[in-house]
Order: C-alpha cells, then structure tokens, then sequence
C-alpha cells in the first residue's frame, strides 16, 4: 500500500514558517506532499525564513506543482489524496475559494477537496478581519472547510516563535485525522 498524500498549498500571506512546520509535521507522519506554492507564498517565504526557504519546503514534497499548472494530478478529484493544508491561507486565497474561483492549481485543488467532501483545513492568517473576510470564512466552512487562524497555544508558554508554529502545525495535521493526535495538548500543569 503506498503512503497517504496530502496536498499543501502555501499563499503569499505573512507567517511563511508555518509552511514548513506543516511539511515536517507531515514528513514525520510518513505522509507525502503534493506541494503548490504561489509566487508571492516564494517571496515571503524567503523574505521571513530566509532565501535557502523555498528550496528546503521543496525538498520536504513528494512532488511539486507549479501553481500556473491546473492540469496537474492534484485538480482532479479522480486523484485520491487525504486532504489538503493551506499554511499560510491569505485572505485572497480564502476569497478564491470561497467563490469557486478556480483560477490557480491552489485553488484549484481547495476546490476538489470540497467537492469530493475531503479535509480542507485553511490557515487564514490576517488581522483585523474585515467583513469581507469573516463573511468568506462562513462561507467555506459552510462548505465543510475547517477555518484555522494560527493562534498560537499561549497556555504552552513556548519560548520561540517555530515552538508556537510547530504546535499550530500539528494541530492542523491532526485536523486531518491521519493518525493519533500529535499536537501537545492542554493540562491543568499549564494552568496559571
């Protein structure tokens, strides 16, 4: 039997690091990675994580899609996968796919996941939201979508930022249902 595949897409929001956060959580699972990242989800990648970013998030895919291919595998709901990770989600993404706007392999593959009543969980990273925003995150979750803002476990007290994503990253797999819950979960120890 071969391995389970997810797709993550990553969108040009702020909060790169959790893209891969995500891929390591899931690499560590055994699951492979179908990758669609956009331009700008590059750019900021590289911007906040560093320019050897990208390449490492490559690295950790099973295959890798370019964003302008919606001919790819992964637009077809005839593909089996397990679902789909969007870590960042920007709020133009969360739009597309709320809408059915197909316009890009990443939304695109939000799509099929809906359709095919698969796993979709978004990690919708803006703040304030304005109504626009709330009303799209209605309306996917409508659609069963799981709307994730990536706040992080403050009762954890990390003590880095990548603690804080690696645990908003787990908790996002486990969204998934792929295995045994993997995220640190709360205890009355956390408890002030």
């Amino acid at each position: 039997m071969s391995a389970q595949r997810v797709v993550l897409g990553v969108s040009g929001a702020s909060g790169a690091m959790l893209s891969l956060a995500v891929a390591r959580r899931l690499q560590k699972l055994g699951v492979e990675i179908d990758l669609v990242a956009s331009a700008a989800a590059e750019r900021t990648l590289a911007q906040e994580c560093g320019p050897e970013a990208v390449e490492t998030l490559r690295g950790l895919a099973a295959r890798c899609h370019p964003v302008q291919d919606i001919g790819a595998a992964i637009a077809s709901g005839s593909v089996p996968v397990a679902g789909m990770i969007v870590a960042p989600c920007s709020m133009r993404s969360l739009a597309a796919i709320a809408h059915g706007f197909d316009d890009n392999l990443l939304t695109r593959a939000a799509g099929v996941q809906l359709k095919e009543r698969r796993r979709l969980v978004l990690l919708a990273r803006e703040t304030p939201l304005t109504l626009a925003h709330i009303r799209n995150m209605a309306a996917v979750t409508e659609m069963g979508a799981i709307v994730m803002p990536p706040v992080p476990a403050f009762y954890l007290a990390h003590d880095t930022l990548a603690q804080a994503a690696s645990q908003v990253a787990a908790r996002a797999v486990d969204m998934l249902a792929l295995s045994a819950p993997c995220a640190q979960r709360w205890s009355p120890q956390h408890s002030g």
